[in-house]
């Protein structure tokens, strides 16, 4: 069951890690548009998903069966975001309460919950630590007229007490979408959850890309060549690289992610048409071709750092088309995205990379089998034991 769908990334990535969504929840007329008219067009990423367009807290639950491994979700951004008020509990974006009154229902084996790095703020310190014991425990729910302060000293107390309410085991982590194959510099955090009851055993998967590894392959000449780039146009990265690089693959760029694909016009190409009125000015710059492009936002235009343009050697700027943004979010070409350009980079911005979301869910995937098949051969002794018993 995926909450906050907007365009579908973490959905798709969950569904390309094996789990089958058969809901995607989101108010957002326009990126409930992109996962129907994808429906319609066969994609087999969404073929059999029930899109409900709405409110997640009016969303009648009670129909779906019992048995539900996975809820994923984004709960919006806005309240914890740098560019934000930052009011947190205050916002009446904050979905964090509606996200653990569905996993309440639902009671599913496992959650994965993405937001940004802002949650993880100073001054966020006490309510994200609220969020992780509401999410912990999502039967103690808050009592009417209750502050979010209150039901945090209250959860404190039922925490560090024996209790047989719905338990989740949570951890959450920070990542950086570069340092998982996905050619953009995305901050994010991801809560995960794993219902009490199960054996799991789970830690966040290691990063495979480095900075440091690209500036290897800068420094050799190999990406160069594999690029074809002109000596005068080769400006790479400043990382330095160390010992914990090896092994490691080079952090993708820009030019890796795009450097295929037809100039923008070409109609064999899904959203690839250039939306001109790009300029740069100090702080306004765009995103550098030869290294992983700065975090894509939903706000597409003036955003701080031009982070939805591209930026060339010669320092001349553009938009990146949709399918380019795609690209880098990691999406298949074979996705549309729909609505006018501002509507799609909106959805793209809130996007979870397809890649990042299909290696998180994968290993969620992996650890409930491990579970499972742990559960069984505790179920084998203790049959053994038994029969030994009695005979």
């Amino acid at each position: 069951m995926e909450l906050f769908a907007g365009g579908g990334g973490l959905a798709l990535g969950t569904h390309l890690a094996g789990f089958s969504t058969e809901v995607v929840a989101e108010w957002n007329r326009w990126a409930c548009d992109t996962v129907r008219e994808n429906k319609r067009a066969g994609h087999q990423l969404v073929a059999d998903v029930d899109v409900q367009e709405g409110d997640v807290r009016d969303i009648d639950w009670a129909g779906v069966p019992e048995g539900v491994d996975l809820v994923s979700g984004g709960p919006p951004c806005q309240p914890f975001s740098a560019g934000g008020r930052g009011r947190a509990a205050d916002d009446s974006r904050d979905m964090f309460p509606a996200t653990a009154e569905v996993i309440r229902q639902l009671r599913p084996r496992a959650f994965i919950v993405e937001n940004v790095r802002g949650l993880t703020r100073t001054a966020f310190t006490d309510y994200f630590s609220y969020i992780q014991l509401r999410l912990a425990h999502p039967e103690l729910v808050s009592r009417g007229g209750e502050t979010w302060g209150d039901h945090y000293a209250r959860l404190q107390a039922e925490h560090t007490s024996v209790r047989s309410d719905l338990q989740y085991k949570v951890l959450p982590t920070l990542v950086n979408a570069a340092d998982y194959g996905v050619p953009q510099q995305r901050w994010r955090v991801f809560i995960v959850g794993f219902r009490s009851d199960l054996d799991a055993e789970w830690s966040f998967p290691k990063p495979t890309h480095s900075a440091g590894a690209l500036r290897q392959s800068q420094d050799s000449g190999e990406y160069w060549d594999r690029h074809s780039v002109a000596k005068s146009q080769q400006h790479g990265i400043r990382s330095a690289a160390s010992t914990q690089d090896l092994g490691m693959r080079p952090w993708r760029t820009v030019r890796d992610a795009i450097s295929d694909l037809p100039r923008p016009g070409s109609r064999s190409v899904l959203n690839h048409v250039i939306q001109h009125g790009a300029r740069s000015y100090p702080g306004h710059t765009g995103s550098y071709i030869d290294a992983p492009a700065k975090a894509l936002k939903a706000g597409v235009h003036g955003v701080p750092g031009g982070e939805n343009m591209l930026r060339r050697p010669d320092g001349t700027v553009r938009y990146f088309t949709v399918r380019e943004a795609a690209r880098l979010q990691t999406f298949p070409d074979s996705y549309i995205l729909h609505g006018p350009w501002s509507e799609a980079m909106r959805q793209l911005g809130n996007a979870v990379p397809v890649m990042l979301a299909e290696t998180v869910a994968l290993s969620v995937r992996e650890h409930l089998a491990l579970a499972d098949a742990r559960q069984r051969a505790d179920q084998l002794v203790a049959e053994g034991r038994h029969l030994r018993m009695v005979s």
